[in-house]
């Protein structure tokens, strides 16, 4: 029978936005469309994905009064289309002059792009401009309202073809002074929304460079496009697609290349080499695969689901193509795709046609040893792994299976009626330093010996299958935690869709008590998530469990807006057991001495969705931080996994600073626990960065990429501990925050004991719970 016991703690969730949370910028592309001009849009759309093939963002069309044909014309070039129509009556009481007619009235409806509230950069472009290179530059840009200024009128004055604007001017207080200027016609009457803006801003404004509004008319007398232009703008009453005008032959040659039907247009942009945008090779190739049957636009297709977990999709898309048998690597993306919804068979028939082909045998064969490894057959997944490596000695997912699978199980010491069954990730050796700790420190919320004797390891990855139940239901209890299991990507499968390979008839086949503790919802914003057999699994493993504790409020809300109201009760707050590692650690002491150094840890485990189009921004905040902190301690860089190290790479090749590297995926538990307990302060992005240095009672300062750093630091009160790595000013705000947290270190170190000793407060009420539900 199933015991629940009710929460103990009445502490208020937080806001779980993940972009108020991480600061994420939200970034868009705006321009005003009408009938008239929508051949140039639509060659607008193609030239901005075939010249920047990398780039996706919202597009917000503004618009009057399109038709629907047009708006599914333009759908067709775009993925991520905003409609929104223009408050076309507020430009009516504008003074406009003697050209009152909707051309002129038309002219002002751009002005809506600064009442967008949803974005913090938004992007303006003409309907009569093509683009012609890269944009990375105007999406990286920060601060103020940034134009071309004017060929004929110079500096003073911008052309508003292009704007960048941010967050400061898509405000209420802005459009207020573009209204007060439109209404009183103080402003050059024959330059309409030009004119308004240059009156606002009288010349305050970012200069940007002549080639991201490079005007048709300094091209006179039909000379060529510079090859450096980025925006080739057809300003003038004559446009390419009405005819054009004599002496631009070459510009609208340019223009003319963007003049493609659909299938000429889909077919340019997947040709196009690497670094193309996973939801625009989705949105052109599956209407290319429909019409033509490519098998190997299929193939990036299905790999562009794979790459966002959208994992059934590419199988769908794969299936419905005739695949050569000996074109492998298509067979092997379908292997891949078909292992992760736990179709294993079908996936294993695939990767062996893959793996006769010299080209693909190495990840094919490391598939396989996956596979076979899942389903606790390590004989054969080390076969596999070996027939992989003899291909390529270097593939790292080849040795990393090999050792997994070459792995000599720990003896089992005890009585299977003294043991708890444990669900964890299981680190390997140079694996995730946070993940690597973490078991032992669940374990040690239970009890004090944390070893075969009174545990029964489960690895949360390996399918939960009949031999697995019974071992369990032999047991006297089931812990499952903690960390972030309830993540998509990380070993997906689909029989629960998070971490815990558990078919839902076994789950619901476990006779003992279930306690679910310290576990974390880790998605990231904008992650896929297959939300239906999430949604199942999770409400079942809720329905089963005695105690189900999640580490922090933002995790609580989120996984309660996903179960039905009668469940929400039994979700309750557990920390993450590594926050309070001073109180779980026996015969812990706390350093007499600490170390003079400050421990800088950065992640680049899905880069995209950590800084976007920051990180160029992030790393130069971060180099001028390293110089100042420098003056207040030695700072290294600890590095939890392999790729942790990249940061101290770029700082070196981007702003020729050298940073100490601590190898700290090599070290043991103790060395980890070690190394947090006696350095000043530690800087941390990885979530553990920052909750174990705290546990062993260090200050800390989280880069903040991911929301569960905040909710974290919102749960112990101390919001101000996290920068975000999107912030304008990030380095004079670490430093600033270093400088206040060390300039009384005792004072700090305090503090944390005491935001400590309330978690503590939690975890001791929840064990008192979780001793009636074990026994024990």
């Amino acid at each position: 029978m199933t015991t629940t016991l009710p929460d103990r703690s009445a502490t208020a969730a937080p806001a779980t936005d993940a972009h108020a949370l991480t600061g994420k910028r939200r970034i868009a592309f705006a321009a005003f469309v009408d009938e008239n001009y929508l051949p140039g849009f639509l060659a607008l759309l193609r030239s901005l994905a075939l010249s920047n093939p990398g780039v996706c963002e919202d597009f917000v069309v503004l618009h009057d009064d399109l038709k629907p044909g047009s708006i599914a014309k333009i759908r067709a070039l775009h993925p991520r289309i905003v409609l929104r129509r223009v408050d076309a009556d507020r430009y009516d009481t504008y003074k406009k002059g003697d050209q009152d007619n909707y051309l002129v009235r038309k002219a002002y409806f751009i002005l809506d792009v600064f009442r967008l509230r949803e974005y913090d950069t938004v992007i303006t472009l003409d309907t009569d401009m093509v683009v012609l290179g890269d944009l990375g530059e105007l999406l990286r840009l920060r601060e103020g309202l940034a134009a071309v200024p004017q060929f004929f009128y110079g500096q003073h004055k911008l052309n508003s073809g292009l704007l960048v604007i941010q967050r400061e001017y898509l405000s209420d207080e802005f459009c207020a002074r573009l209204d007060r200027c439109g209404r009183e016609g103080d402003y050059e009457l024959d330059k309409h929304d030009q004119g308004i803006l240059n009156s606002v801003l009288d010349g305050d404004f970012v200069r940007l460079d002549p080639r991201y509004n490079f005007v048709k008319r300094r091209l006179s007398g039909d000379l060529p496009v510079p090859e450096d232009t980025a925006i080739l703008h057809f300003t003038g009453r004559h446009k390419p697609w009405q005819g054009g005008e004599a002496g631009y032959g070459q510009a609208e040659d340019r223009w003319r290349e963007f003049e493609l039907s659909d299938a000429e247009f889909q077919a340019a942009y997947l040709a196009l080499p690497g670094g193309l945008h996973q939801d625009l090779v989705v949105h052109y190739g599956t209407a290319h695969v429909r019409r033509t049957g490519d098998v190997e636009t299929a193939r990036k297709v299905a790999a562009a689901h794979i790459a966002s977990g959208d994992y059934q999709d590419a199988v769908d898309i794969l299936s419905g193509v005739r695949i050569p048998v000996d074109d492998a690597w298509p067979h092997e993306v379908l292997g891949h795709a078909l292992m992760s919804v736990s179709r294993y068979e079908e996936a294993k028939a695939r990767l062996l046609l893959a793996a006769a082909a010299p080209n693909r045998a190495a990840t094919a064969y490391a598939r396989l040893a996956q596979i076979a490894w899942v389903h606790g057959e390590d004989t054969e997944a080390l076969r596999y792994a070996t027939a992989g490596i003899s291909v390529d000695p270097t593939h790292r997912a080849g040795r990393l299976w090999a050792q997994r699978a070459g792995a000599v199980p720990a003896q089992e010491q005890g009585s299977p009626e003294d043991q708890l069954a444990h669900v964890a990730f299981y680190m390997d050796r140079q694996g995730n330093a946070g993940d690597k700790l973490l078991p032992e420190s669940v374990r040690l919320a239970f009890d004090p010996d944390t070893t075969s004797r009174r545990w029964h390891p489960v690895h949360a990855h390996r399918l939960f299958d009949e031999s697995a139940l019974r071992r369990v239901n032999a047991r006297r209890g089931l812990v499952i935690g903690g960390g972030g299991l309830f993540i998509p990507d990380t070993m997906p499968n689909g029989n629960s869709a998070w971490q815990w390979n558990v078919p839902d008839d076994l789950l619901d086949r476990i006779d003992v008590p279930i306690a679910v503790y310290a576990v974390g919802f880790n998605a990231f914003d904008g992650q896929s998530y297959r939300a239906g057999r999430f949604r199942e699994s999770l409400r079942l493993l809720v329905e089963r469990s005695s105690f189900f504790g999640l580490r922090n409020h933002g995790s609580i809300e989120k996984v309660r807006g996903m179960l039905p109201a009668r469940l929400h009760d039994r979700v309750r707050f557990q920390p993450c057991p590594t926050t309070v590692t001073r109180q779980l650690v026996a015969g812990w002491q706390d350093p007499v001495r600490r170390d003079d150094t400050i421990l800088i840890n950065a992640a680049y485990d899905r880069a995209g969705l950590r800084f976007g189009h920051d990180y160029d921004h992030f790393l130069a905040q971060m180099a001028k931080a390293v110089r100042d902190l420098g003056e207040l301690a030695e700072v290294r860089c600890v590095a939890h996994s392999l790729d942790d190290e990249k940061m101290a790479f770029d700082l070196r090749r981007a702003h020729g600073i050298s940073l100490p590297v601590v190898p700290m995926y090599d070290f043991d538990n103790d060395a980890i626990r070690d190394l947090y307990a006696r350095t000043k302060l530690v800087i941390g992005m990885r979530g553990h960065a920052g909750m174990i240095p705290f546990g062993c009672g260090t200050p800390i300062i989280s880069l903040i990429s991911h929301p569960k750093m905040a909710y974290f630091l919102r749960d112990i009160e101390r919001p101000e501990w996290g920068v975000s790595v999107h912030e304008r000013h990030l380095a004079d705000l670490l430093v600033e925050r270093a400088k206040d947290l060390l300039a009384d270190h005792d004072r700090t170190v305090a503090d944390v004991h005491g935001r400590q000793r309330e978690l503590w407060k939690v975890t001791e009420a929840n064990a008192a719970d979780l001793r009636v539900i074990l026994g024990g």
